[in-house]
């Protein structure tokens, strides 16, 4: 098993105002926080992205984001090997192009350790805000990855898209190496994705009301995430794909145990049962008090997690 932490940023109803402290946004908390979770041990670094949410979306519990790739960038330069990764980038939400060369200027700029977990998007209101038809999110994404792909290993690109044009094309530099695709989504249609193209898999482990508020399937418990996982399975092999290179990225409830304050001791078993049903990356979450709390909270987990899974590794 291995962990990405998600950067504090996130809501948490004992904190006033945004619910985290500002000084989390200052440049010496970021360096120092992702600084941190490589020395100890965490493997990627996450950010997510909501260009332009709406208010009563915030006020609904939602939260706040940087620009993924910018602040990612920024973190690259404070690290050396933690993986890093926008989780997720909504594709339909900017011109594909673009968006290839975001990501592969943060792989040239942190020496190809960009990941690259790619969203359809579910809030309506942030569609209508950026002027994208929410009803064609699924045919801009699609139409997406393979301009993206092509950004990244071709030259002269010629392609008529649903709402550009590219008559030849070329985007340099490329990134340093083939940068993964990882697709998030709980839906049957985001693992034929990940079977046919993919180099992973980011479900995440909701029950219905919080599934319903994404727009995406549930996966209850962890026996569901195995039905799904194993279906992954066999749409990777009907694919022609060896379905044991895929990474699958879980985040669930108990990402937040961090925050709750619950027994490590049980989150660890948590762990044991999602690696048993085929989990290769959990996402970890950390208190927003401020960036020693955080700190502290990364020094916790990994003492009490990581060296037990790097113990039996």
């Amino acid at each position: 098993m291995r962990f990405t932490v998600q950067y504090p940023i996130h809501p948490a109803p004992v904190h006033a105002a945004h619910g985290y402290a500002a000084e989390l946004l200052e440049p010496g908390s970021l360096a120092r926080f992702a600084a941190a979770a490589e020395r100890l041990g965490f493997d990627a670094l996450a950010f997510t992205e909501h260009p332009a949410p709406s208010q009563k979306w915030i006020d609904a519990g939602g939260h706040d984001s940087l620009d993924t790739t910018t602040v990612l960038a920024f973190c690259a330069a404070a690290t050396s090997r933690l993986r890093l990764i926008p989780y997720a980038m909504v594709l339909p939400y900017r011109n594909p192009f673009l968006a290839a060369k975001q990501v592969a200027t943060l792989d040239r700029v942190s020496g190809g350790r960009a990941v690259l977990a790619a969203a359809t998007g579910y809030l309506r209101s942030e569609f209508a805000a950026l002027g994208v038809d929410f009803e064609e999110r699924n045919e801009l994404f699609d139409e997406a990855i393979e301009v993206i792909h092509r950004a990244w290993t071709e030259r002269g690109i010629k392609h008529a898209g649903r709402h550009f044009t590219a008559l030849a094309q070329s985007q340099l530099p490329l990134p340093a190496r083939p940068v993964p695709v990882w697709v998030a989504g709980n839906s049957a249609r985001a693992r034929q994705r990940a079977a046919e193209f993919g180099a992973g898999w980011c479900p995440v482990q909701y029950g219905p009301a919080q599934a319903a508020t994404t727009r995406t399937p549930p996966l209850e418990t962890v026996e569901d995430l195995g039905a799904a996982i194993a279906d992954l399975r066999r749409r990777t092999a009907g694919a022609g794909r060896d379905p044991d290179t895929l990474e699958i990225q879980v985040e669930s409830a108990a990402s937040s145990v961090l925050l709750t304050g619950g027994p490590l001791t049980e989150h660890v078993g948590h762990l044991e049962r999602l690696a048993e049903v085929g989990v290769t990356q959990f996402v970890v979450d950390t208190p927003t008090g401020g960036i020693e709390e955080a700190l502290a909270a990364l020094e916790h987990y990994a003492a009490e997690v990581l060296g037990r899974f790097r113990a039996a590794a």
